[in-house]
């Protein structure tokens, strides 16, 4: 976790709150706990301010309507906070779509070590996002980059460069490997330019045979050609006033790129077939995945139409140039599908680490992708790394603690005794295992500094002077237990 974890318990269950208590203190996080009546007055007793909480933990809420009715007096509090309900704890799915939203997962009973994690690396996440929209600039920016999602380096670039093109009358060349977003970029470059009233057309022009190319972009009039039963306005004529969006440039025919350039120098063309000229009033975007400087070395791709589309080039990097962007994506993602009733899926930590390592030749495409398979797969499920296809599976999952051995289960009694640590060391005639009696040692050191701090490990870790989780670790080696 990358900051200090405030977690708010509300339950009904006066043991279970105690256990639940139990557990974060062993965890090192900051918690307040609460029955459902009088949750409000203990937290705002607890937290200075309501956007501190990074998580909600809601279990022994009888009845669904009392959760639904909980769930709206903590979005009247704060509106971005992430709720986790616990054991048989459920929502009816009648319940208001904004409640529906805040709550990011279930939790199992008894609480286990790797999904508890799990849920509150997702909930943190869910608030950074949060408080980063809310925190946001209203209106153009939120529209421009709304799409493009991510805090890494490449990805700031493309943003300054979006911001300061969008309203600016030229022509934009965006390259990039296929699957990066270009035409996101370019539909965010038109929505926030002072075109943005008018149409916003896209032709991929590799994905038209090169004879009917010129009729597609330009029109035809009526028996310009067998077939051409009546006129046809083509696509310069449809985005007039606004944004013609040239997907795949690259793959343009060279007679084609000739015609082209006159429509951007000279600002006029006709249809196939008609002699009237059409003035042409439209920005060009265009995108291509080739290397276009290779292409004009090798004569098939035209310098003059090079520079005159290359006014202002936005270069849009591959996935696996930004995985630290992968969790935020996957937010994303997972947002959109639920807020467009297409399924829901959760992934652990596990799983976005793997996910993390993989080459993503399909790029934000091939991610967008796989999140939707395994909505359909593995509806309303959390996405452990065992669930995904084989070639996203990277590493083993690591072995899953369980608390009940530290907590909810009955504690034995430790029975080693403890050595005397100040008298000196006396080596016996007879030689000794010194490996398995400074295990000894460690072990009962632990054992004293536990019985000393009634069991509060981040209490102990300071007395020992050793990190927490290496004490949690030298605990669990030697079985030593509450």
């Amino acid at each position: 976790m990358r900051k200090e974890i405030k977690v708010l318990i509300i339950d009904n269950d006066d043991q279970r709150r105690y256990d639940l208590r139990v557990i974060h203190d062993f965890l090192g996080h900051s918690v307040v706990v609460a029955n459902s009546s009088d949750w409000k007055r203990q937290a705002t007793e607890g937290f200075e301010q309501s956007s501190d909480v990074v998580a909600i933990l809601i279990g022994g809420v009888e009845v669904d309507f009392e959760l639904q009715t909980l769930l709206a007096d903590l979005t009247a509090w704060d509106a971005g906070l992430p709720v986790l309900l616990m054991g048989e704890q459920a929502l009816d799915e009648s319940a208001d779509a904004t409640l529906r939203r805040m709550v990011i997962g279930n939790i199992e009973l008894p609480v286990g070590y790797n999904q508890l994690l799990d849920s509150l690396h997702r909930a943190q996440l869910y608030r950074e996002q949060y408080d980063k929209m809310r925190d946001r600039k209203q209106s153009r920016e939120i529209e421009l980059f709304r799409s493009l999602v991510g805090n890494s380096q490449h990805i700031q670039v493309v943003r300054r460069l979006m911001m300061q093109v969008a309203d600016k009358d030229v022509s934009v060349l965006i390259t990039g490997e296929s699957g990066t977003g270009k035409e996101v970029v370019a539909r965010n470059l038109h929505y926030n330019s002072a075109r943005r009233q008018k149409p916003f057309v896209p032709v991929n022009c590799g994905a038209i045979p090169a004879e009917l190319l010129e009729s597609e972009l330009f029109g035809h009039e009526k028996g310009a050609f067998t077939g051409a039963i009546s006129s046809r306005p083509g696509r310069f004529e449809m985005a007039e006033g606004g944004t013609l969006f040239l997907d795949e440039i690259g793959d343009m025919p060279l007679n084609m790129q000739v015609k082209l350039l006159r429509v951007l120098q000279e600002r006029v063309y006709e249809r196939v077939g008609g002699t009237k000229e059409l003035k042409a009033d439209v920005r060009i975007i265009a995108a291509t995945h080739k290397d276009l400087d290779q292409m004009i070395i090798d004569n098939t791709f035209r310098e003059d139409l090079y520079y005159r589309l290359n006014v202002f080039p936005i270069e849009m990097p591959a996935l696996r140039d930004r995985v630290e962007d992968i969790p935020l994506l996957l937010n994303e993602l997972l947002y959109r599908m639920e807020a467009e009733g297409r399924g829901a899926v959760k992934f652990n930590h596990s799983a976005i680490k793997s996910l993390c390592q993989h080459n993503w030749a399909g790029n934000v495409r091939e991610l967008a992708n796989l999140v939707e398979r395994l909505a359909i797969t593995h509806p309303d499920s959390v996405i452990g790394i065992h669930d995904l296809p084989q070639k996203f599976q990277y590493g083993c999952e690591e072995e899953e603690q369980e608390f009940q051995q530290l907590f909810l289960e009955t504690p034995e009694t430790v029975n080693h005794a403890t050595s005397d640590v100040t008298a000196s060391a006396v080596l016996p005639e007879e030689g000794i295992d010194l490996k398995e009696y400074l295990s000894n040692l460690e072990r009962d050191l632990i054992a004293k500094a536990l019985e000393e701090t009634d069991s509060v490990v981040a209490r102990a870790a300071e007395k020992l002077q050793i990190r927490r989780t290496t004490l949690v670790e030298k605990i669990r080696k030697y079985g030593l237990q509450r």
